[in-house]
């Protein structure tokens, strides 16, 4: 199940045994609501890292000398998302099992919910920071209750008040932003706070997922559901790796790349230099 990938996300490719970050992929957009493609994300983003350096001039660190296996895309059953919640989920737990961080990239954002359930049985006190251009509180959308608009609700069914918090949001149904006062912590439009957040999260458990539409489509076009007004690379590459140097991460994931509406590679490449400053950054978190 988790043999070394030939075609592995940079230099992500030392022994199972010995990392301490594990990648995979979760190619799922089964109830993606406006344009699909996210399945194909992992694929695109292992094929085009091959064009970046490792080194990262922003943290003078090289993904070369981080300890990160890249064990593939998982198999899941096309059209069932609860099945492939489960084999997310199973994916996650054998990762954690091991002592070892679960680091997946989706994927439309439904996959979240898989691998949270994990970390939530693993650490019942996990809290969760959120990045993304949609609130994702939806209790369903067109009845169906596991959604990628709904996905952040069903992981508030797990953690309950005062666990979530939220950035960059600019978008999502008036009855989600009524529901989530009191409940969650949302920050509208950009990271302000998030110094704080972190502060306030110290030592405790986070869940870190990303949803890569928190991004101006004007620079970054390639997703299912583009929301103009985001943030700009450099915002997020700073807010992400300062999530990645300060918090307790125990799990994390990055979405929502459809590579395919985006011809240029400009998304693709956005997405592995998110990923690759992420992971230098959790090989050399502050103490």
């Amino acid at each position: 199940m988790l043999n070394t990938q030939t075609d592995a996300f940079m230099a992500c490719d030392c022994k199972y045994k010995d990392a301490n970050v594990v990648l995979f992929s979760a190619p799922f957009d089964g109830t993606t609501s406006f344009r699909p493609g996210t399945r194909f994300a992992g694929s695109a983003i292992r094929r085009d890292s091959f064009g970046l350096e490792t080194y990262s001039p922003y943290q003078d660190a090289d993904l070369a000398d981080c300890k990160v296996f890249d064990s593939g895309d998982l198999e899941l059953p096309i059209g069932e998302a609860e099945a492939s919640l489960r084999v997310i989920k199973k994916r996650a737990a054998t990762i954690l099992k091991d002592g070892k961080l679960p680091f997946m990239i989706g994927g439309e954002h439904l996959v979240t919910l898989g691998a949270f359930r994990a970390v939530a049985e693993k650490y019942p006190n996990v809290h969760i920071i959120h990045f993304d251009a949609h609130a994702d509180l939806r209790d369903d959308y067109l009845g169906v209750k596991l959604s990628h608009a709904c996905v952040l609700r069903r992981c508030y069914d797990i953690v309950g008040d005062g666990k979530i918090f939220q950035f960059g949001i600019r978008s999502g149904d008036r009855s989600e932003f009524i529901w989530g006062k009191g409940r969650v912590t949302t920050r509208l439009f950009d990271f302000e706070g998030l110094d704080d957040t972190l502060d306030m999260l110290y030592g405790k458990p986070v869940y870190f997922t990303l949803d890569l539409d928190v991004l101006d489509p004007s620079c970054f076009p390639g997703t299912g559901t583009p929301e103009p007004g985001g943030v700009t690379f450099d915002s997020l590459r700073r807010a992400a790796t300062q999530v990645c140097k300060r918090a307790n991460i125990v799990g994390c994931d990055v979405n929502e790349l459809s590579p395919h509406y985006d011809q240029s590679g400009i998304s693709t490449a956005a997405a592995c230099k998110i990923i690759r400053e992420m992971l230098i950054a959790l090989e050399n978190k502050e103490d």
